[in-house]
């Protein structure tokens, strides 16, 4: 086998990895994820739900809209005053999902009568806080890059092709 054969084998091999490779790397992995923590919260008189939305340095957070769910069935949306406090009334016993666009919490509302005694007075939600993006550290972020991919994919095409165009014709 001559040297320019054995090149072109050995482009078009990687070329067939590059395309096969990206696949497996940004494949979905199973993780466990933990049940979701249950707070039994006391509901106040004529069923309002008293809360607060603050961040992780126990700071309020203003004017942010929070949503009363259960299951899919959005019951009431509402926004915090300057302290971070909200209420929402006419609600019953049951499992209630308060979200906010950063972040989420399940609570047991229960009536003063019935709560137990571990129940909190109101909701709290500490809201996410993002300190930056995910660094390029590791490989599999490396490959998730469009820009990467697009390299690869553009070397898989090119290298064969120049390979090619640089065969002298066998005649005149």
């Amino acid at each position: 086998m001559n040297r320019s054969n054995f090149i072109q084998r050995v482009a078009v091999s990687l070329a067939a990895v590059g395309f096969c490779f990206p696949q497996f790397v940004l494949a979905a992995t199973t993780q466990d994820s933990p049940s979701p923590t249950i707070t039994d919260v006391r509901l106040h008189e004529g069923g309002t739900l008293h809360g607060r939305i603050v961040t992780d340095e126990n700071a309020a957070v203003a004017d942010m809209e929070v949503a009363i769910r259960s299951g899919e069935q959005v019951f009431v949306v509402g926004k915090t005053d300057s302290n971070g406090c909200f209420a929402f009334a006419g609600l019953c016993n049951g499992v209630y999902q308060l979200s906010t666009a950063k972040g989420q919490r399940i609570y047991r509302a229960w009536t003063a009568q019935t709560a137990p005694p571990a129940a909190q007075p109101c909701a709290i939600l500490v809201t996410d806080t993002i300190r930056g993006q995910l660094a390029m550290t590791t490989f599999r972020n490396w490959m998730a890059n469009p820009w990467i991919i697009a390299g690869i994919i553009g070397a898989a095409v090119a290298i064969p092709v120049a390979i090619h165009n640089s065969k002298k014709p066998s005649s005149p």
